[in-house]
């Protein structure tokens, strides 16, 4: 007696490159003010005792916004880029590396003091034609490997990018229009 055969699940060929987090430096100035707050707070206290609870603002403001920054994760397969981020409801954005059209390295120079740079993706995705991967660190080894994967994933998926310019109607027709004889 035979017994009945399970379909072989597919192996899966998506490598993990890289996966990382935005640096806390880009809300340096956030950070800054909630620290002003604070200390706008315990002023308040000297005067109205009652006045400490307001400590609760700047510190749920802090705290939200390093927690919203910690959970937004950024993951680089061979395949796909994956964007998941929300603290609450979790939202994954996913991109397919054959889409990405054009990548720069942008480095303020507070970032590149600290070592760190913004990966911009520009694609041919429509759910998200501009990704923004702010403040990582290693920025340039992050790229290299993104450009190495759309490559190989366009040639995979046998995907070629067709550059079209723009012709001036005027110019393409040919024509004396607006010459005088």
């Amino acid at each position: 007696m035979t017994e009945p055969t399970t379909p072989a699940t597919p192996s899966s060929s998506e490598i993990k490159l890289w996966q990382g987090n935005s640096s806390q430096w880009i809300h340096f100035w956030f950070y800054a003010l909630c620290v002003v707050l604070a200390i706008g707070v315990v002023v308040l206290t000297f005067m109205m005792p009652p006045a400490l609870a307001l400590m609760v603002i700047p510190a749920v403001l802090w705290l939200w916004r390093w927690w919203l920054t910690k959970t937004t994760v950024f993951t680089l397969t061979n395949e796909r880029l994956l964007v998941t981020r929300g603290i609450i409801t979790r939202h994954q954005d996913n991109l397919e590396l054959y889409r990405v059209r054009d990548y720069c390295v942008k480095q303020p120079i507070l970032l590149r003091m600290l070592g760190l740079g913004n990966l911009e993706l520009l694609t041919s995705d429509t759910m998200t034609p501009n990704v923004i991967i702010p403040a990582i660190r290693d920025v340039e080894g992050v790229r290299e490997k993104l450009r190495t994967s759309v490559e190989l994933a366009r040639d995979r998926k046998r995907v070629r990018q067709m550059d079209v310019d723009n012709v001036d109607i005027d110019t393409a027709g040919g024509g004396d229009q607006g010459h005088l004889a």
